[in-house]
């Protein structure tokens, strides 16, 4: 395969009561099936808030399903639940091993590896990293692996939240403490990632669109295709839209395109909760 076309999509955040992010959801579907990528990945945020509302699951499922070509998933915050951290106040719903056990019924692996064009693709559960929980462990052991026979290969890492916002030595603020992955883990993965030819770095969860270059590695922030944060909510750091980002891997090369699907709209988060209540 000398190409390896791949969209990506994050944040859709389904549920049923939400008709809304379902008919964004509906768009980027239409998308889909017209321009017809090898593979879709969703890095995460599937449901809307599937720790509280176990359903939220089994609905993002059954709508990832109709997407005419092959997908592949990793979980987000609202997924499994967020990383403990050394700064600020704990998530009101910290990642465990019930709900990542959920999340793997519902959608299979957290993690996962694969070759296309002369390229390793590796995705990461971001979520597990400062946790304690096995996995975690197990997952650092087997990234180590993974890398290690990548043998020069370039590598795209695919993961919920970005590592950092401009250097990995950014210091964790109480304000971020659960927008990047957390300390001690962050040292731990870039450090890794250092041994191997990674080339892209390609997350979501800020729900911004965000493209930057840190020592010859890109990454790409895929904006949320379900919603947008109002500036009361959340400062601006890129640009602040729905929609999703096209990828094309040749061996040695690959191509982005920042890409809206045909009929999506920009709805505010605190409009979405208005209509829920």
């Amino acid at each position: 395969m000398n190409e390896f076309r791949l969209t990506q999509i994050s944040d859709t955040h389904l549920a049923r009561r939400l008709t809304k992010l379902t008919s964004n959801f509906e768009r980027v579907a239409d998308h889909i099936e017209a321009t017809r990528p090898d593979l879709v990945i969703n890095s995460g945020d599937l449901a809307f808030d599937a720790p509280s509302h176990a359903d939220n699951l089994e609905f993002a499922r059954a709508l990832h399903d109709t997407l005419p070509v092959p997908c592949r998933y990793l979980p987000g915050n609202h997924d499994i639940g967020d990383n403990p951290t050394e700064v600020g106040a704990a998530p009101e719903c910290p990642v465990n091993e019930r709900d990542r056990q959920a999340y793997i019924a519902a959608f299979g692996d957290d993690r996962w590896r694969f070759e296309a064009a002369g390229w390793c693709f590796v995705g990461l559960n971001s979520l597990v990293m400062n946790s304690g929980l096995v996995a975690e462990a197990e997952q650092f052991d087997w990234l180590a692996s993974e890398l290690a026979m990548s043998g020069g290969r370039p590598v795209a890492l695919f993961l919920h939240k970005p590592i950092f916002l401009n250097t990995p030595e950014d210091p964790e603020l109480e304000a971020t403490a659960i927008r990047y992955v957390p300390f001690p883990a962050r040292r731990r993965l870039t450090e890794m990632l250092r041994t191997a030819n990674v080339r892209l770095v390609a997350s979501g969860h800020v729900h911004q669109r965000r493209d930057f270059t840190w020592h010859g590695i890109r990454h790409i922030w895929a904006p949320s295709a379900g919603f947008i944060i109002s500036d009361k909510r959340q400062e601006r750091i890129g640009i602040k839209e729905v929609g999703l980002v096209e990828y094309r891997f040749q061996p040695d090369a690959f191509e982005v395109r920042h890409m809206r699907a045909p009929g999506q709209i920009d709805i505010d988060l605190d409009e979405l909760l208005k209509a829920r209540d």
